[in-house]
């Protein structure tokens, strides 16, 4: 497996870098629970979240341990899954992927305008399906993997609420109905899906050369509306979804310390599919206090 150069630096830039804790400014926990709890206690539906400080060990959640519907972001799971079965030798970067018709879904996407039987890569689609949400991407490596492999490499890393139901528009053929009408697409916790970015930013998902990959594509994921909406000037890994009730984010903000996160709305009053769509604002408000808790990494000096 090839892995991409940037994917080897946001490896390192989110790595612990053999500090100790006591050399990563600490920040007021207190005051950011406090406004994230008011930003939350505020919104018209319900709000789950977890931030946790890779490197010190701070940790503040809400609601942290509840389930709620993950719509796209659900799809982190899928990656993982695909680049463990590429470690295991089971599934190849480069094989090839047909797009039948009944293959294309709507929503998010361009696969689903493709001619048919056109054909693109595992990685292609793995990149399609993270970077811009690509749902019909999502069912071709679903129809590769098959579902309960997804459920499978959850539960080995611990993760035993984080569940994908089905493919995308295609709930009629849910692998767990029930939870399929509750949740949608898939379930998590904010506890959860926030650990899975940890084990990914500590190499520990797959493996350091698949977690790098994987981070670089995330990295490159294309929706700021959410928590990276007042976060300029950084690479962010991270992973969003949507759907009339639900709005959810989560990833790793590399500043001097690595601050894994995730916020998960559910029941939410706004339905709109806009940008400043009520949850949007306040996860984008949510971003900003945490990344203004910590200090960023300094500028390194440039040569003249």
């Amino acid at each position: 497996m090839k892995m991409p150069w940037r994917g080897v630096a946001l490896l390192a830039a989110l790595a612990p870098m053999g500090r100790s804790d006591a050399q990563f400014q600490r920040a007021d926990t207190a005051a950011l629970h406090r406004t994230l709890d008011s930003l939350a206690g505020a919104h018209r539906g319900i709000v789950g979240y977890t931030v946790h400080n890779l490197d010190t060990g701070e940790r503040l959640e809400r609601r942290g341990d509840e389930t709620f519907p993950t719509a796209s972001l659900i799809k982190v799971s899928v990656l993982v899954t695909v680049y463990d079965l590429v470690e295991q030798g089971k599934l190849g970067l480069d094989d090839p992927l047909t797009i039948l018709r009944l293959d294309k879904v709507g929503g998010s996407g361009s696969l689903q305008f493709m001619h048919d039987n056109a054909t693109v890569t595992v990685h292609d689609a793995a990149w399609l399906m993270t970077t811009i949400s690509d749902n019909t991407a999502t069912n071709l490596l679903l129809d590769r993997i098959i579902i309960r492999r997804v459920w499978d490499k959850m539960e080995k890393l611990g993760l035993m609420h984080t569940k994908v139901h089905s493919k995308s528009f295609l709930r009629n053929a849910s692998v767990a109905m029930d939870s399929s009408v509750k949740y949608g697409l898939g379930v998590t916790t904010p506890n959860e899906m926030s650990r899975l970015f940890e084990l990914l930013s500590n190499g520990k998902a797959v493996s350091p050369k698949a977690d790098s990959a994987m981070l670089d594509i995330l990295a490159h994921n294309e929706n700021f509306e959410k928590l990276q909406r007042f976060v300029p000037g950084l690479d962010v890994p991270h992973k969003t979804g949507e759907t009339n009730q639900v709005r959810t984010e989560c990833g790793v903000f590399p500043l001097q310390s690595r601050i894994a996160y995730c916020v998960l709305t559910k029941e939410n009053k706004d339905e709109r599919y806009m940008i400043d769509n009520e949850a949007h604002v306040m996860m984008a408000r949510m971003g900003e206090a945490i990344v203004r808790a910590w200090p960023r990494k300094p500028e390194r000096a440039t040569a003249p």
